[in-house]
Order: structure tokens, then C-alpha cells, then sequence
């Protein structure tokens, strides 16, 4: 059995300490007070029996509070307040200083809670760690002095998530959808340096990649970019390499069909060497926040501009695919499947059916999806249908990073705009928080709604206030060459903070739990389906006043929980104890999803998220799990069909793992060790080393490479399969 320390580090439970703890605390009363040592015994067995029965590694405070329960329940009040006395004491003196014992901790790498904190940051690394110790500086500072206290009361008691704290003492914000298009027509600056427009497709894409590490380096959530974006370069490499074979043939008897033969096949080579150049530059660039970028490419045929384009397009998404199926080569030259760039998708007329003219990039889609799990899939039917601007017109684009989408928006000119467009932040409820603490009582739990929303209201507020007055100089490649804006140096963002140019995220999180805690039915069940949406209306009703009153375009967010899912299950079994369907998980459930042990099949799965998903503007995605389809591409192709007809942004979750030790190239599976922790093994020769362990899954809408926590872990291993 483990413990897991303030400080982060993970160690054996030693029943020892606890009883020297109250020992100590039984010494310090009158001799009357006093409990027998028998007493003291049978307070060691209990804690040793109830924390043998917790199925996660429990911390320290949450084994003080059974001690003190313990004691109590002998009846020895003046040890109790005495072992309560010294805790607060205790208390007091590690907030003199908030941050030491966590930098340390993280520097020496025996911090769990943040080796598992992000599935893609190796915290053994300097950089990370670099990062990591910033971020605890940051969290200091803003819960001491940027946020009220209440608000952080609520963050630490689980019942509000306050996203990246760990970058909230500096002016950044979320994720965006890079204006590519502006930085490579009219060219940027990076590091000082001016980048004039390309002069062919693989120096955009060089070009592109350079940018995208700059942006990363300079907010901390996704951002997008679109191939559509590089699509122009291909004519552009075209028109060089023809006259190149025009020269290189003059005099001798060739036609002008073979001298298109041959520029079409010269420009297939550059093509596929620029789209390497993403690929490969994208895995192993490293940002200043000690991980790859978090990078989304987005392949929509009917964002070209023209048939020629598009077929150029379409010439640039079949290469990506193709290079993506193949993998990048793991440090023991085994083709592995890597976390970024995340690619999605888009299912449209042209490429759904099989007579359609792009309907082999379809297929070549599904085979990449059935061994690599990407690309992720957005119907531009439905999303036509609800992404509605003031003009009346369904519009499709991206999401920034996994899962976050822009409302739609119109410029001065009537024209619909997302690129440059972001995100300012997010703050989430939880929802089984309020569904438990109403018992049942429908009043009582719209009264609580009411309360939290208001707390959710100011909490989004701070976010925006810290954005407010920020300088185009924090991050020129942002604010002044064109990522986002062209402003002028000195100028604020402060204009695009408002009217609708950038969301701001109300996130929520555990529906399916808070309905079963209110209702005892499923989402999956009439009237735990009903319920489940009317608390996303009134979401949406709450995001809707304040946009009106405010001009700042509040919208709410399915938010993809990674760790915060095991923090909010820890303090809900700490408040309510193990509630049935509710508690008894090391996990809530993200958004509105399903609930991973429910057995559904894929298209009902779909047919009933996709009514959620509808009622999650800011930000929503749902997913099937579903076995090594690599053999059954007729079934990945149908489930697709079935997204394009029915929902907005889905995405079919495989698994794609390796082990190191015996080159077994299948599922890892996820044990119990001998203190009951969950732990990953090569089912071929019992490797459980997971630095030589090559592990993919799909846990937030994004792929995830670098293993994570408990509560997580948990999740994984108990998900159902949907085919």
C-alpha cells in the first residue's frame, strides 16, 4: 500500500508513523484523558483496514482525517483536539512556504501526482522540470494574490476545476486557430528575423513548422493549423519545377505531356518531403513548456478556393496520411505511433461515398485511423447545421487543440472569420459535486446550481481581467506577426477580448454521475437523458446572460479531464464516502459522455452523445472504443458514414503499444501490482519497465504517450468495447 506525500513523492504506507502520530498526541493529556495502548492498537488495525480497502494510494491528509475518526470514535476527545491542535500547527508552517518541498520534490523526479500529471511531458527531463517549477511559482502566487479566497477555497475542495494556474501569474492565454494564411502570404517575423512569403511548398512547410513552435512557446493550450493553408505553394512549386524541366529539356523531342508527367512526379517528391518536414519536425521540436507542440492539422477539401486547388489539397492530405499510417521510428527504430500532430478530418460530399471523387482519401483515412487512431472525424453536414453567424449561415472549421471550438463569428466586412481567433481560458464545475450534495432534492440542487454558476461567473472573470491590458509585445509572433493579429507594438489585445472575436469557457464536467446521483437513471435511460439535458440548457442559459451583459463571448465546454478526473473522484469519496454508480470509481466522467463501463454499441453511443454534444458549443467530443479494426475497414468506413449523418466531431479510440524488451507488438495490458496499484505490462514477457514501453492511448480527445495517473489509469482499463 502507498501514500502519497504533500510534496507530490509516492511512499509505503507505514502503519508506524501514525502510531508514534498518536502516541504522541495521548502523552501530551493528563493521565486521565489518556486511551489504553489496547485502544491505540485497535485505532492502527482500523486505519490499516479501511485504507486496505481504498483501491488508489491515498494522501496524507485524507489518512489524518481517519485518525482523527479513529480516536474520536474511542471516545478520547482531549487526544483528539491535541492531535487536531498539532495539525493546524503543522499547517501553518508549510504556508510560510508553499512551494519548496514541491520544486524539490520535482527536481529529484519522486513527485508523482506530476510525473502523471500531463500524458505527453516527460518530467524527467530538464526542460519539463523547468517548466514544472515555473508553474508551481505561479500556482503560489495565484492562489495567495491573483484569486479570491473563495474561489480558491473551491478549486482545492473539488468543487470548481480552475484551469492552468500554473500559467495564470503570466498573461497567456488557451488555444487558438493559427492565421497561417496571413503569416506565409504577407510574411512574419520570427526571433527578429523577417519571413518573407515562400517561394515553394517546402519552404511553407518549413515555414509552418517554425511558426508553430513559436506559438507553442507562447500560450499553453492547442493550437490548429489548416493544410488548406499550404495548398497555394503546391501550384506555386509547380510553375519553379516546370520551368526547371522545360530547361533542363530544351532541344530535345519531348511533348508537353511528358513534360507534365514528369513536374507532376518531381512535385509529388517535394510534396512528400515537405510533409515529412512537418511530421518529423513536429515530434521532436521541443517548446519552452518541455513538450512537443500541441499541434492539430485540419484537411478540409471545401476550404480550397478552387478546383485546382483542391486537387492540390487533396494531393497534400493523401501524403499526410500515408506518413502517418507508416509511424515514426521509436529509439529502437520500431515504428511506433507518435501523440502529435493530432489530424482531423472532415466527412463532406466529395469524400463520403464511394463514388465520390475523394473517396480513396476516405479510405486511406480509415486505414490510418484503424493502426494509428487519427485521423478524428468532423461531419460538415451536421456541423453546418450548428454552427449557424448572425448572417443566417452554417459554417465548418477546426477545433483548437482537442476538443475546443470558436462560436461563430463575422467581421466588419460580413465575412465569416475563425483563424486568428482564441480561447481565453477555463474553469469547470463539477457536476457530481452539486448532483450529491442536493440528495435528491430537485430544489435543493438548482438552488446549488445557482450558487456555483455565480462562482464559475467570477472565476472567468479573473481569467479575462488577468488577459485585459495585456501588451501586443508579451508575444510579438502572436499579437504582431500575424498569428493571431497585426497590432501595433506597445497596443493592448484588449479589442479582441470582446465581441465575440475570442471565447472564454465555461467547463463542465461529470454528467453522467451527477444525473445517476439525482435521479438514479442513466443517461442512456429516458428520463436520465431528459434531466441530463436540461442541465445543459441551463448551462447554456447561464453562458448566454453573461455574453449579453458583458460582450465577452462566454460558451460552454465539454471539458476532456486528464488528472483533474482522479483529483475530483479523491475529494468526492472524501465528502460523500463510496456512492454506488456515483463515487466507487477513481474517475468521474468527462463531460457529457457515456460512462466507459456501460455496454452500448457504437451507433446508439453516437446517436444519443450527438443530442449533448449539440448543447456543448464551446467545446465537445465523442468517441467509440473499439478493437484492432485493421482487418475490418468496412466497419471503420460505416461507423464514419454514420458520423457524417449523425454528429458533429467523433473519433474511433484503438490501441496502438509496443514493448521494448520482447518487440511484442499488441495491447499492453493494466494489472494490479502487489500493493494495488495499476501498472502496465507486456502480456508476452512480463515487462512492467515503463521507460521500455511504447503505450498510445486516447484519453482526452488526444493521444497520449508518457502514461498517466491512477484515476486515469483506471478509466482505460475498464472501458467497454462499442464493436
Amino acid at each position: 500500500m502507498k501514500v502519497i506525500k504533500r510534496n507530490g513523492a509516492e511512499v509505503i504506507f507505514d502503519i508506524d508513523k501514525i502510531v508514534a502520530a498518536v502516541k504522541a498526541a495521548n502523552d501530551s493529556v493528563a493521565e486521565a484523558e489518556r486511551m489504553s495502548e489496547t485502544q491505540i492498537k485497535l485505532i492502527a488495525e482500523n486505519i490499516e483496514k479501511i485504507c486496505g480497502k481504498v483501491t488508489r494510494s491515498l494522501g496524507v491528509e485524507e489518512i489524518q482525517d481517519i485518525v482523527e475518526d479513529q480516536i474520536m470514535s474511542q471516545r478520547a476527545f482531549a487526544v483528539a483536539r491535541k492531535y487536531i491542535t498539532y495539525r493546524y500547527s503543522r499547517a501553518l508552517v508549510r504556508k510560510s512556504n508553499t512551494t519548496d518541498d514541491q520544486i524539490l520534490s520535482l527536481i529529484e523526479c519522486n513527485n508523482e501526482e506530476v510525473k502523471q500529471e500531463n500524458s505527453n511531458k516527460n518530467p524527467t527531463v530538464n526542460s519539463v522540470q523547468r517548466d514544472y517549477m515555473a508553474g508551481e511559482v505561479s500556482k503560489d502566487i495565484t492562489k495567495r494574490i491573483l484569486l479570491a479566497p473563495d474561489i480558491v477555497e473551491a478549486h482545492e475542495q473539488g468543487l470548481i476545476h480552475f484551469h492552468d494556474a500554473d500559467y495564470f501569474a503570466q498573461h497567456m492565454h488557451n488555444c487558438d486557430l493559427v492565421n497561417l494564411e496571413d503569416m506565409l502570404q504577407n510574411g512574419t517575423v520570427i526571433s527578429g528575423t523577417l519571413i518573407e512569403k515562400p517561394h515553394s511548398f517546402s519552404t511553407a512547410c518549413n515555414i509552418a513548422t517554425q511558426i508553430i513552435a513559436q506559438v507553442a512557446s507562447n500560450q499553453y493550450g492547442g493550437q490548429s493549423i489548416s493544410l488548406t493553408h499550404l495548398a497555394p505553394f503546391v501550384n506555386i512549386s509547380r510553375e519553379k519545377i516546370r520551368k526547371e524541366v522545360t530547361k533542363e529539356l530544351d532541344g530535345l523531342n519531348v511533348s508537353d505531356d511528358d513534360i507534365a508527367r514528369i513536374t507532376e512526379k518531381r512535385l509529388r517528391e517535394e510534396i512528400k518531403k515537405g510533409v515529412q518536414t512537418i511530421q518529423y519536425q513536429v515530434v521532436t521540436l521541443l517548446t519552452t513548456n518541455g513538450q512537443a507542440p500541441f499541434v492539430t492539422v485540419f484537411m478540409y477539401l471545401n476550404e480550397a478556393r478552387s478546383e485546382r486547388e483542391k486537387e492540390d489539397l487533396a494531393m497534400i492530405i493523401e501524403e499526410t496520411l500515408n506518413q502517418r499510417y507508416i509511424g515514426v521510428k521509436n529509439e529502437k527504430g520500431v515504428y511506433v505511433t507518435p501523440a502529435f500532430p493530432k489530424l482531423i478530418y472532415v466527412l463532406e460530399e466529395d469524400n463520403i461515398k464511394e463514388d465520390s471523387k475523394y473517396w480513396y482519401l476516405t479510405e486511406l483515412a480509415a486505414k490510418c485511423t484503424a493502426k494509428r487512431m487519427v485521423p478524428d472525424y468532423i461531419s460538415e453536414k451536421v456541423m453546418l447545421q450548428n454552427k449557424i453567424d448572425k448572417n443566417g449561415n452554417g459554417n465548418c472549421y477546426t477545433c483548437m487543440g482537442c476538443r475546443s471550438f470558436l462560436t461563430p463569428y463575422v467581421d466588419s466586412d460580413g465575412n465569416p472569420k475563425y483563424y486568428g481567433r482564441f480561447n481565453q481560458g477555463v474553469v469547470t464545475v463539477n457536476l457530481v459535486d452539486i448532483g450529491l450534495s442536493a440528495n435528491g432534492d430537485m430544489d435543493t440542487f438548482w438552488r446549488i446550481f445557482d450558487q456555483r454558476m455565480e462562482l464559475c461567473h467570477r472565476a472567468l472573470q479573473a481569467r479575462h481581467e488577468r488577459l485585459t491590458g495585456t501588451l501586443s509585445d508579451a508575444a510579438p509572433i502572436l499579437w504582431q506577426y500575424g498569428a493571431l493579429a497585426r497590432l501595433k507594438k506597445g497596443q493592448t489585445i484588449d479589442s479582441l477580448l470582446h465581441g465575440g472575436y475570442s471565447t472564454i469557457s465555461l467547463g463542465f464536467a461529470g454528467l453522467w454521475e451527477c444525473v445517476y446521483a439525482l435521479n438514479g437513471k442513466k443517461l442512456t435511460e429516458p428520463e436520465g437523458e431528459a434531466l441530463g439535458l436540461e442541465i445543459m440548457r441551463k448551462l447554456n442559459e447561464y453562458t448566454a446572460k453573461w455574453k449579453k451583459d458583458e460582450n465577452i463571448d462566454y460558451s460552454l465546454y465539454g471539458t476532456p479531464l486528464e488528472s483533474t478526473t482522479y483529483k475530483f473522484a479523491k475529494l468526492l469519496q472524501k465528502k460523500f464516502g463510496i456512492v454506488k454508480g456515483v463515487t466507487d470509481k477513481n474517475y468521474i466522467t468527462n463531460s457529457y459522455h457515456i460512462h466507459v463501463t456501460e455496454p452500448i454499441d457504437a451507433f446508439k453511443k453516437l446517436e444519443i452523445e450527438s443530442k449533448f454534444q449539440a448543447l456543448s458549443p464551446g467545446g465537445a467530443i465523442s468517441y467509440v472504443e473499439v478493437p484492432n479494426m485493421q482487418n475490418n475497414l468496412t466497419a471503420v468506413l460505416d461507423v464514419m458514414k454514420f458520423i457524417y449523418e449523425n454528429i458533429m466531431y467523433a473519433e474511433l479510440n484503438t490501441k496502438s503499444d509496443y514493448c521494448q524488451v520482447c518487440g511484442y507488438d499488441g495491447e499492453i495490458q493494466i494489472v494490479e501490482d502487489v500493493d494495488k496499484k495499476l501498472i502496465w505490462k507486456c502480456p508476452h514477457c512480463g515487462n512492467t519497465d515503463q521507460n521500455k514501453l511504447n503505450v498510445a492511448r486516447r484519453t482526452c480527445g488526444y493521444i497520449g504517450s508518457q502514461f498517466w495517473n491512477q484515476g486515469r489509469t483506471q478509466e482505460i482499463k475498464e472501458r467497454v468495447l462499442h464493436l
